[in-house]
């Protein structure tokens, strides 16, 4: 039986990402990146990447968001309408369980799109130039607890169609992957 992971699309793709620069934090996310990667390889796992909404809405010189500038009806069914094949996919490998076994979707934590746990949300909006409360914005930025824009887009189409694949962050997903 082949094993399936579905993984955001940076898992694989770390050039879709938001320039940054907090050093100590990229390199936590490549050494987890490489753990979930090196189980994948050593347990024989096939990968199905997510497309990624921020990238294909505003390509490759973006700034950073939050989820409050993502929870609007025209980003929202841009992230549906990105899933529509992905969820043909996964509904196509659910109705063959006895040849594929989906293990899961790989989520990451902090992202206002592929956020599961967590998602950075503020008072974002307006221009940058001029902005004279622009440190109030800065300062809005906290992390919730609750799913990004793109999950929860993802989650409904998931029960709309029947499936019953959990979500993990990669944490998470490496630990499961362990213990398999």
């Amino acid at each position: 039986m082949e094993k399936i992971l579905v993984v955001t699309h940076c898992i694989l793709n770390r050039s879709s990402k938001v320039e940054r620069y907090n050093i100590e934090e990229i390199q936590e996310e490549n050494q987890l990146r490489k753990e979930l990667l090196n189980e994948v390889i050593d347990k024989d796992i096939e990968l199905l990447q997510l497309p990624c909404p921020e990238f294909t809405m505003y390509g490759s010189k973006r700034w950073g968001h939050v989820k409050d500038q993502f929870d609007n009806p025209f980003y929202r069914k841009n992230c549906r309408e990105i899933l529509e094949a992905l969820v043909e996919q996964l509904k196509e490998y659910d109705a063959n369980k006895d040849k594929f076994q989906i293990l899961g979707i790989v989520a990451i934590d902090g992202s206002p799109s592929c956020g599961y746990n967590l998602t950075c949300k503020g008072k974002y909006g307006g221009e940058f130039g001029g902005c004279v409360d622009l440190d109030e914005k800065i300062d809005s930025i906290v992390m919730e607890n609750e799913a990004g824009v793109f999950m929860e887009e993802l989650m409904m189409l998931l029960d709309k169609n029947n499936l019953k694949i959990e979500i993990r962050t990669i944490k998470d997903s490496i630990t499961y992957l362990k213990n398999l």
